[in-house]
């Protein structure tokens, strides 16, 4: 005892078991299998890029484009800061017609205009033809300002005075300007370009005067990087004349070019003198001329209301509600259309699901009953609507439904329906059930069959040995075993119809239609994309929902393809 005791002691004075190499042992034991992890990581690394680009990215792209809303702030930055102060209830004030006009200008240049009225329009009707009219026009706005100064002294039709003038001829640049405008002007076009702009404002002339600077850096940054002109050699944009008449309107400005000595000073001078002949009434008036619905509050309402960058605006509309001045309110009664929908699509898709089990359950179990060579061609028979353009199909069932089709025909001419009463069996609910119905079945039929041949044939002559009934050793035998195959095929086949769209487009008709037929048609004709993402989130989410309740009553588990 003695000596066993004196060997443990022994041991474990003389520290930690060590590996071959002389490291610890239980090191080693860390470190060899942290390497096989990587290992099996980079087998599987391939397979988790794919799923992430083709699936995972996919779905998170569209989850942001749902509530992504930023071409308002970004395309009206000025005017969205200037709404903040507006309580809605007049029409807004000259303030904000003056930011609107130099973020539209800009907007305008940039060919952005539109999409940002497109945009809009989906929540206030007209207001898409609306910045086109007004985009067009935003430059005559601006030459009534070009042609006074240019009356008062000729240099200012001059490219290059206007840029000593704003660099007041070398000074120091007004850098926190310059880097704002960048970061507007980059939020506002995307792709535009990096480079030497070969302009800065400068602290002093941007100080006095302020809206120039900055109307005059944006078109800098325009002509520099979008353009690829020399600033110097480029006259400026008509708003660079606006935003002199609004700094040459103060009267702080006025008293304050008295005393300035840069480059144009003298210029400057006569053109504040001549400051009461700058165009009467202000920007307000200007819109109004060019179109009367500036005046519409429902327009500035709709601008406020999703100038946020992120908006719960597609979701509401995919529930037929809408987000107003006031709330939450519902959409009006004749554009209450997707509530429904929704409710369709999950009716029709249960439909035909359950149609496909009535029809594919007894022909998967002829396929798993039936001798080899028998089954083996029947299951060709099964595949081969696969070897068929799904357009052919959903063609053939239009030529056999139709009122004057084959199956009408035929009715007609054994003398069970009238000429005059053909049955109606497209455009509604009843063709897009058949032709989906056809088209989805060999996805319930092979689910089936895979598991029914699992099955040993011995289990139904042990039942009706026993005493049961051909019903009762179905029922209580084989049925059971071949419900995890009901379960993949059901899942197939829900899955699959739910998001159908070319079938019921093509049969369908007004009555039947799925929700994936409308969001097809925002994504590749009203160019609605958040609100299709928005529908396309939401049947996402149905979708989980009834695999989780399918889990909770039948359980995943039980779901097997053979």
């Amino acid at each position: 005892m003695s000596d066993a005791s004196t060997s443990m002691s022994d041991a474990s004075t003389a520290g930690p078991m060590l590996a071959a190499d002389g490291t610890p042992l239980k090191r080693s034991l860390r470190k060899a299998l942290r390497r096989e992890k990587m290992r099996a990581l980079m087998l599987i690394a391939p397979l988790l890029f794919f799923i992430l680009l083709t699936f995972i990215a996919p779905i998170a792209d569209m989850l942001f484009r749902s509530v992504e809303n930023q071409i308002v702030s970004n395309t009206l930055p000025r005017t969205v800061i200037a709404l903040d102060d507006w309580d809605g209830q007049e029409e807004p004030g000259e303030k904000v017609y003056q930011a609107l006009y130099f973020d539209l200008f800009v907007a305008a240049e940039a060919k952005e205009h539109t999409k940002l009225g497109t945009r809009l329009n989906y929540e206030e009707t007209g207001i898409s033809s609306l910045f086109r009219t007004t985009g067009r026009r935003s430059d005559d706005i601006g030459e009534a300002y070009q042609d006074v100064f240019e009356d008062v002294d000729p240099r200012f039709k001059e490219a290059g005075f206007w840029y000593d003038m704003m660099t007041a001829g070398g000074g120091e640049p007004d850098t926190a300007l310059m880097s704002e405008r960048l970061g507007t002007m980059n939020r506002l076009i995307a792709d535009l370009a990096s480079g030497d702009i070969g302009f800065a404002p400068a602290a002093e002339i941007s100080a006095l005067l302020p809206k120039t600077a900055e109307a005059y850096t944006d078109f800098a940054i325009f002509t520099a990087l979008a353009d690829g002109d020399v600033v110097a050699e480029e006259d400026p944009w008509e708003a660079v004349y606006a935003a002199l008449g609004v700094d040459l309107a103060n009267a702080e400005t006025r008293d304050a070019v008295q005393v300035y000595e840069g480059p144009g000073a003298d210029a400057l001078r006569a053109a504040a003198a001549a400051a009461d002949q700058l165009p009467a009434g202000g920007f307000k008036s200007a819109f109004l001329d060019v179109d009367e619905d500036w005046a519409s509050q429902g327009v500035w309402e709709t601008i406020k209301t999703y100038s946020a960058s992120y908006t719960p605006g597609y979701f509401l509309n995919s529930v037929d509600l809408e987000l107003s001045a006031d709330g939450i309110s519902p959409r009006d009664e004749d554009q209450q259309i997707y509530i429904l929908l929704f409710k369709r699509t999950i009716f029709m898709s249960l439909t035909i699901m359950f149609s496909c089990i009535l029809l594919g359950y007894p022909i998967a179990w002829l396929l798993a009953n039936l001798p080899v060579r028998t089954s083996n061609l029947l299951l060709i028979l099964v595949l081969l609507p696969f070897w068929t353009s799904l357009l052919v199909r959903t063609s053939a069932w239009k030529v056999l439904l139709q009122q004057q089709g084959v199956i009408n025909d035929i009715l007609v001419w054994s003398g069970i329906v009238d000429d005059a009463n053909r049955l109606v069996m497209i455009n509604n609910q009843f063709g897009t059930i058949v032709a989906m119905t056809h088209i989805l079945l060999p996805f319930m039929i092979l689910p089936l069959y895979s598991v029914m041949q699992t099955i040993p044939p011995s289990y139904l002559r042990a039942a009706k040995s026993l005493g049961a009934t051909n019903w009762t050793a179905f029922w209580r035998v084989y049925f059971p075993q071949s419900v995890p195959g009901i379960g993949a095929g059901s899942i197939l086949v829900f899955i699959l119809s739910i998001g159908y769209y070319i079938t019921p487009e093509l049969v369908g008709g007004t009555t039947g239609t799925f929700i994936s037929n409308r969001i097809a048609y925002h994504i590749s004709s009203s160019l609605n994309w958040g609100l299709a993402a928005a529908l396309g989130s939401i049947l996402l989410a149905a979708v989980l929902i009834l695999y989780w309740a399918y889990d909770k009553i039948v359980g995943i588990d039980n779901v097997k393809l053979g």
